[in-house]
């Protein structure tokens, strides 16, 4: 099994994502892109080819080392990373960090798996106090006491 690049964006369990103000220009985010792309193309076990074969693979047209090269690129500034791929390629780095970096920017976290089915539970769990709380004033205000 590849091994997965390390994971730096992930945030602490109590760490509360704040937004990126809207100041202009606070979201221009291609340099960042590029470079967390790059990045996770260095920490991955498979070179640029076959990243792009398993990308291609997954969305159906080619996709080749040498966009990989222009999406990453500092001096191919006219080349976009396209969000439809961002799917193909994080299943193929074995990665969630990307999503989890554009979350953050807007100031969401994002849940994966177990953590995700964690959170939930947790939600349920206060929905259940919410409601077992307006239950008790309902029957108080009936006069049937708590």
């Amino acid at each position: 099994m590849p091994r997965r690049p390390a994971d730096n964006l992930t945030m602490d369990l109590f760490e509360v994502p704040t937004p990126v103000s809207p100041r202009p220009g606070a979201l221009l985010i291609g340099q960042q892109l590029r470079s967390l792309i790059s990045d996770l193309l260095k920490a991955s076990p498979l070179n640029r080819y076959e990243v792009a074969a398993k990308m291609s693979e997954l969305v159906g047209h080619e996709i080749t080392k040498n966009q990989l090269d222009s999406w990453t690129a500092e001096s191919r500034e006219g080349w976009r990373f396209p969000l439809e791929y961002l799917p193909a390629l994080e299943v193929v780095l074995e990665t969630h960090a990307i999503t989890a970096w554009l979350a953050d920017l807007r100031g969401a976290r994002l849940s994966v798996g177990r953590e995700a089915l964690e959170a939930q539970l947790g939600k349920v769990s206060r929905m259940k106090d919410e409601l077992s709380q307006q239950e008790k004033a309902i029957k108080r205000l009936l006069g049937e006491g708590a």
